[in-house]
């Protein structure tokens, strides 16, 4: 009979072997099912303007579609999208029905840890704020008291908006929904005093209201809200892929490349600049990928300041200030580490 040391020593290794063979096939290989299918599936919200909504052509426009359609171009395949609501998002990325879910969702610790994602990166920081309609002659978040609140199932929106009113002793009778859609409906009926979400969701809502001059987002923010997408644990060369494709764009508007400049900086004097775009070292290779893989990314969608204005600057009618996310040079968080 072994000892109860040998013993030990037989039981470890085979717990590590019964956990690598309890993780799903397709947690574990995403970037060959990627390639073999030609695109990459990513779950979006398809409605919340700046960040996954479809346009006119039926085409999905936004930070989050265009972080999606990068990561696509990195690998050498298309982007396709699946509208996904707050709740089946989490199901549809846990089932492999989603490759990679790109679709404003807060990175926390029961999400890391419970639900099993990995959260590459953070491609927005934002925070819950409130919405109200001038009409109600309310100017701050402690005149909420008593009111009537939209908000979304789902988030965690509805635990930080709890979680306020109880810190500030008020109260508030929360109308519920499912559905990114329904809610924003029954804020511009009437059916709630405010409506609370991301801020940079109350400016997408506002921008889509009959009169948008005619409501006020308040001025507290009551949360950390870092948005960025998901994969699932397990995975870490396709997480490696989509967390360095979104540094890739960052790097690139620290360095001054663009959509036009970027497959002509192969002689760049920048060391950095020249292992990016593949003249230099093996950066594709050891993830997998083709040498070319920044440039085709950087090619597809421009750097991340080209993507940001194109969807939620100063010429889009959400007219978001970057504040935060500013590159770190320029007094913000986005910060990209070493290409080496």
């Amino acid at each position: 009979m072994p000892t109860s040391v040998s013993l030990f020593k037989l039981l470890v290794p085979l717990a590590g072997f019964f956990s690598v063979v309890s993780t799903p096939a397709f947690a574990q290989a995403t970037l060959a099912k990627v390639k073999k299918q030609g695109y990459v599936m990513c779950g979006v919200t398809g409605d919340l303007a700046g960040f996954s909504a479809t346009d006119a052509k039926g085409q999905v426009q936004g930070i989050d579609a265009d972080l999606c359609r990068a990561v696509a171009a990195a690998v050498g395949v298309e982007a396709r999208f699946k509208p996904l609501n707050a709740t089946t998002r989490f199901t549809a990325l846990q089932s492999g029905e989603v490759d990679v879910l790109t679709r404003n969702t807060t990175w926390s610790l029961s999400r890391d840890t419970k639900l099993a994602f990995d959260f590459p990166v953070v491609n927005y920081y934002d925070g819950q704020g409130f919405m109200v309609s001038k009409a109600l002659k309310v100017t701050s978040a402690k005149g909420l008291d008593g009111a009537s609140i939209c908000v979304q199932s789902g988030t965690t929106t509805e635990l930080n908006l709890t979680e306020y009113f109880k810190v500030n002793k008020m109260k508030f009778k929360p109308v519920v929904f499912a559905n990114f859609n329904d809610a924003n409906k029954a804020y511009a009926a009437g059916r709630c005093d405010a409506y609370t979400t991301d801020a940079s969701g109350l400016a997408a809502i506002r921008s889509s209201l009959k009169v948008p001059g005619d409501h006020l987002i308040l001025p507290e923010i009551i949360s950390k809200e870092p948005l960025g997408p998901a994969t699932r644990h397990g995975d870490n060369v396709w997480t490696d892929v989509v967390r360095w494709t979104f540094f890739a764009l960052v790097t690139a508007e620290e360095k001054g490349l663009t959509k036009a400049n970027v497959k002509s900086q192969a002689t760049n004097a920048d060391p950095e600049v020249q292992r990016l775009v593949g003249a230099q070292g093996t950066l594709g290779a050891d993830m997998g990928l083709d040498k070319n893989w920044a440039v085709n990314a950087i090619a597809a969608v421009g750097n991340w300041a080209e993507i940001f204005d194109r969807h939620l600057g100063a010429s889009t009618p959400l007219k978001i200030e970057r504040g935060l996310n500013r590159l770190w040079n320029k007094g913000g968080l986005l910060y990209s580490p070493p290409f080496n």
